[in-house]
């Protein structure tokens, strides 16, 4: 096995057939459930993240890390923080504020 770290050691099975995705504090992210389709021939995951469905996998290690991976899109914008630097609030630099009115 290899030393890499993988986000489906994140998960946590139980119920049978059903896997928590944990955060970094413990509390569950994401699950992911087993289904049986086409009359229960085929396996198939169902991905959420936060309780809103997200995604089908045919693996449960592609299923994992495709809840992984919408994790941080969920934390502001392209995942980085909102960043207001006193301009929209007019607390920024002399200069920079924004005129009385101005949109």
């Amino acid at each position: 096995m290899s030393g890499r770290w993988h986000p489906i050691l994140a998960a946590v099975e139980g119920p049978i057939g059903t896997w928590r995705i944990l955060d970094g504090f413990a509390h569950e992210c994401g699950r992911v459930e087993l289904r049986r389709v086409n009359g229960g021939a085929d396996a198939r995951y169902k991905a959420f993240l936060r309780g809103a469905h997200i995604g089908w996998s045919s693996t449960l290690r592609s299923a994992c890390e495709h809840v992984h991976a919408a994790y941080p899109l969920q934390h502001g914008p392209g995942g980085g923080a909102i960043a207001d630097w006193g301009e929209l609030t007019d607390h920024g630099r002399p200069g920079t504020q924004r005129a009385r009115g101005e949109a």
